[in-house]
């Protein structure tokens, strides 16, 4: 577990780790980072009360360095991720080991269950349960379960995280993708599992949701430069609805017709949000073609404007330099 700047989340996060009906041992590694708020004193408390967690530094903060620090402090055969403010649902853990013997899969994972308490919360948290929102992502949308291209946090064989040597410490994001595929890329399997679900708050307001994606949407493209093929249709709506909105907005004061591009957006939009709004308040209906069209600009911008430098020192990079 991954921690900075948790102290609000951290003790319930743990005791939900420490609390789940399974059968065999159990430890919970915490890497924690220089927070600035009481997340050290939090942890070393934790420790203190159960021999069965464990605190080790993370000096940079950074989530990849701080997953690898405490993968190399941890001692068994399965290492499962957890973040610092995920709840686990008590038989989280049971079903994860359960679906890796059954299926023979490398990783398991299941749903980031998005779930708000606010208006703008739970319209953060329809938008990411949906195919308009995110696409079809069944680890944001659920379906069946079965082989995928990356799922939400995961349980990993330790055999297959040694094979692809961790996580690629460059990648502040995406880092899940990308270390997924490589583990897919050397024969393993990454399998869904939809009765895996984890309680995932959105982030609290307009500004923090656009930087969140606006990163995903950047370090996305540097995944797509480093493993070619792996962009796909999905991919590339959100940047090219930038690109359809700005250019629309741009040509329209000469060319009005051009406006019609960046309308049919917001109709869409406007059209799609409908059935997702549902059952809330009217300020929650109104927030969902919001937190819409931020995903997907912020998703696009990031996209398009990642720097070609971005994660050039990655792990993967030096080791693609070396093979050739």
């Amino acid at each position: 577990m991954p921690v900075l700047n948790e102290e609000r989340h951290l003790a319930a996060a743990v005791r939900h780790v420490l609390a789940q009906e399974y059968p065999g041992d159990l430890e919970v590694v915490l890497a924690v980072g220089p927070s600035a708020d009481r997340t050290r004193e939090v942890a070393d408390a934790l420790a203190a009360e159960d021999p069965r967690v464990k605190v080790v530094d993370n000096p940079t903060g950074r989530t990849p360095a701080g997953l690898n620090a405490a993968i190399g402090a941890s001692s068994h055969g399965i290492v499962a991720r957890i973040d610092g403010h995920a709840m686990m649902p008590s038989d989280y853990l049971r079903v994860a080991v359960e679906t890796l013997d059954e299926t023979g899969a490398d990783n398991v994972g299941g749903i980031m269950a998005a779930e708000g308490e606010t208006d703008w919360e739970k319209a953060v948290a329809a938008a990411m349960t949906s195919k308009v929102g995110v696409g079809n992502a069944k680890f944001h949308t659920g379906g069946e379960g079965g082989p995928a291209d990356t799922v939400y946090l995961g349980v990993f064989r330790r055999s297959a995280i040694d094979r692809v040597r961790g996580y690629d410490e460059a990648f502040l994001r995406a880092q899940d993708w990308e270390m997924n595929h490589r583990i897919r890329s050397t024969g393993g399997v990454v399998w869904f599992q939809p009765r895996m679900r984890v309680s995932y708050r959105p982030r609290p307001n307009a500004k923090a949701l656009a930087r969140q994606y606006f990163h995903y949407g950047r370090w996305r493209r540097v995944v797509a430069r480093q493993h070619k093929g792996t962009i796909n249709l999905r991919y590339l709506a959100p940047p090219a609805a930038v690109l359809g909105v700005v250019a629309g907005l741009a040509a329209g004061f000469a060319l009005p017709v051009a406006w019609l591009v960046p309308g049919a957006y917001a109709a869409a939009v406007l059209a799609a949000s409908v059935p997702l709004g549902r059952g809330m308040t009217l300020k929650g209906r109104l927030c969902v073609p919001v937190a819409l069209a931020t995903m997907h600009m912020a998703w696009g911008t990031g996209f398009l404007t990642s720097p070609p430098g971005l994660g050039a020192d990655s792990r993967t990079a030096r080791l693609s330099r070396a093979d050739a």
